[in-house]
């Protein structure tokens, strides 16, 4: 480790500091230590605290709207530097926003995350609509910065963001820099907003104490480096210093080798699905999590399909390439550093460029959209790269139209309190024929297929805060879950079982048939006999000549539905977020009209208030 200028004394403790810190905390403290060194950096000196001048901070806003975590992750990271660079910091969810203070905060950052078509998350529906309605204030004099987060293999690439953004400025506001739409290796990005935001923020409002200060000590800036070395190596892995070993920390970038226990095919002889219960150790990891958190994934391409796409290219495959993080084999980064199987609109542009594609430029102009869409669906890169031939490409300029492999991510499906130091989850494989070739989903049949006892596979945990039982264990719950989306329920009821949960459950799940694809249904039947489950109701959509689905068995029992809700029910939604979850809240609406004697307009208010209280929450993909 570096030389150090604290005394041995110091180190321990702060080397005990970040042993105890959470991976956000973590990510919180990296952001208030790059204010600092940002700080002295300009000024030559450590910039001097609110109290050694006595002036008051300017005033920050910072907004996020976040389904799964991650715009709050940056929304903290951005208070994090703000508040280091001198400003005073009031973070908030969107929909913890008051939107009445809008007019008077002039100082704005957004994080928003796309969610679905285009949609933004749960918790920001409501600011949503307020900002794009009639109420809204005319905003001249605020000075705004949009950072949205999506996906670019959705059309509707970072809708979200993009909405907040034109629509600030039409209201009057002023951005201070440019919106930054980032994909799903979001991280880089963000950091540069983050920086670029707040030193836009510094320009047009001086922070209190920055100018005309001295410095304390000289020591301080190698000692903020010091202290970030702790804890990217918290982040990271482990770091030693001077005192000892600090504990290891596993997250996305550095996940924990998980053995695995148990890989167990759910799915009955016979089924037209082929769905896997999965069950990994997490012993010696010290990796916690709660019902309603998922468990993250970092996976690798197909051998096959990388070897036929370097075949393609007539590139080799031991030509070194450099990634992000280190200098790999041209193989061995299509293996496991870039995603070669989702098609975007951004890979086309560059690939069209680099293969001086008159044919695909023209799929990409304006007009073509429904063309486009049609081209991307069912296809992979290795399916471009052999219909448009690329000559004589460079392995560098191909590595350059693609995107950073990403972990994904699966609804636990267990309780660490029933399951201490194991961590299980419940995986549909993917595979189909499309365009004369057999596809096959890269995390989902990795996991069918490798993940066997005495394998390992590298994961993580990802918390997800708008998922979560309620704290009153006696509050009753309604979980709406057909195939997969059955995962957090099981960990939901088995959670309540070994705490003795008083509440009462009720369990709404669907699938294809009943003999082979009722999944985890001997253990259903136990928690019904055992009173852990209060209510099951099933819908099997191929068992009859109608298909029914969870939200027609929601209407058939709405009085009950209702009534549960009056009496405090939390309802749980969990899976396919284009169709089934836009059917449930559908059916909920109609149901809270015709039980509550509601007008359809108070019905959608009935259900927009239970989200807003935290009564209602989805995790839907």
């Amino acid at each position: 480790m570096q030389e150090t200028p604290l005394s041995s004394q110091q180190a321990q403790w702060l080397s005990q500091l970040v042993d105890g810190l959470s991976t956000e905390q973590l990510a919180w403290v990296r952001g208030f230590l790059a204010g600092i060194n940002h700080s002295v950096r300009q000024a030559g000196a450590p910039a001097a605290t609110q109290a050694n001048t006595g002036a008051t901070a300017p005033a920050l806003t910072i907004l996020y709207g976040s389904q799964t975590g991650h715009a709050q992750g940056v929304a903290e990271q951005a208070k994090a530097r703000a508040v280091a660079a001198g400003f005073k910091v009031d973070l908030f969810a969107m929909g913890d926003y008051k939107a009445s203070r809008l007019k008077n905060d002039k100082l704005l950052l957004v994080a928003v995350s796309t969610q679905g078509e285009g949609e933004p998350p749960d918790d920001a529906r409501d600011f949503y609509e307020f900002l794009h309605g009639e109420k809204a204030p005319r905003l001249a004099g605020t000075r705004f910065a949009v950072l949205g987060l999506g996906d670019s293999s959705y059309e509707k690439f970072c809708q979200a963001g993009k909405d907040f953004d034109a629509r600030l400025a039409a209201l009057g506001a002023e951005r201070l820099v440019p919106r930054v739409d980032s994909d799903v290796d979001y991280d880089a990005p963000a950091e540069r907003w983050i920086e670029d935001a707040v030193e836009a923020l510094s320009r047009v409002s001086v922070p209190a104490g920055t100018a005309g200060t001295t410095a304390t000590t000289a020591g301080n800036a190698s000692a903020a480096s010091l202290i970030d070395t702790f804890t990217l190596a918290a982040l990271g892995g482990s770091a030693t210093s001077s005192t000892g070993a600090a504990a290891s920390q596993y997250s996305r970038k550095h996940p924990f080798d998980a053995g695995v226990i148990e890989n167990i095919t759910l799915s009955g002889r016979g089924s037209s699905k082929e769905v896997h219960h999965i069950e990994l150790s997490l012993e010696g990891s010290d990796l916690t999590y709660e019902p309603g958190d998922a468990l993250g994934v970092v996976v690798k391409n197909d051998a096959t399909l990388v070897d036929e796409l370097i075949d393609t290219l007539a590139l080799d495959p031991q030509a070194t390439t450099t990634t992000q993080d280190s200098t790999l084999s041209l193989r061995d980064a299509f293996l496991g550093a870039y995603d070669i199987t989702t098609l975007s609109r951004a890979f086309l542009e560059k690939y069209a460029a680099l293969a001086e594609s008159s044919e695909l430029k023209t799929l990409l102009a304006a007009g073509n959209e429904t063309a486009l869409r049609e081209y991307l669906h069912g296809r992979d890169v290795l399916d471009v790269v052999r219909q448009f031939p690329a000559r004589q490409v460079k392995a560098a300029e191909f590595v350059g139209t693609l995107r950073t492999l990403q972990p994904r991510l699966y609804s636990i499906a267990s309780s660490l309190v029933a399951n201490p130091e194991a961590v299980h989850i419940t995986v549909g494989a993917v595979r189909f024929e499309s365009h004369g070739r057999a596809r096959r989903g890269v995390a989902s049949t990795y996991l069918a297929d490798v993940a066997r006892e005495g394998a390992s596979v590298p994961v993580y945990i990802e918390a997800n805060r708008n998922f979560k039982l309620p704290a009153d264990s006696n509050a009753p719950v309604i979980m709406i879950g057909p195939g997969t989306g059955i995962a957090p329920f099981r960990a939901f009821v088995e959670e309540r079982q070994a705490l003795d949960a008083p509440g009462r459950n009720w369990l709404f799940f669907g699938d294809r048939n009943f003999r082979t694809d009722f999944l985890y249904q001997r253990e259903w039947q136990r928690y019904v006999k055992d009173g852990a489950l209060t209510r099951i109701d099933l819908a099997f959509s191929r068992d009859t000549e109608d298909k029914v689905y969870v939200q027609h068995r929601m209407r058939e029992q709405g009085k009950a539905l209702y009534a549960w809700l009056q009496e405090g029910a939390h309802l749980y939604v969990c899976g396919d977020a284009e169709q089934m979850a836009r059917d449930v809240n559908t059916a909920l609406v109609d149901i809270v009209a015709e039980h509550g004697g509601l007008s359809p307009d108070a019905a959608a208010e009935y259900v927009k208030a239970l989200q807003r209280e935290k009564r209602y929450q989805r995790d839907v993909y």
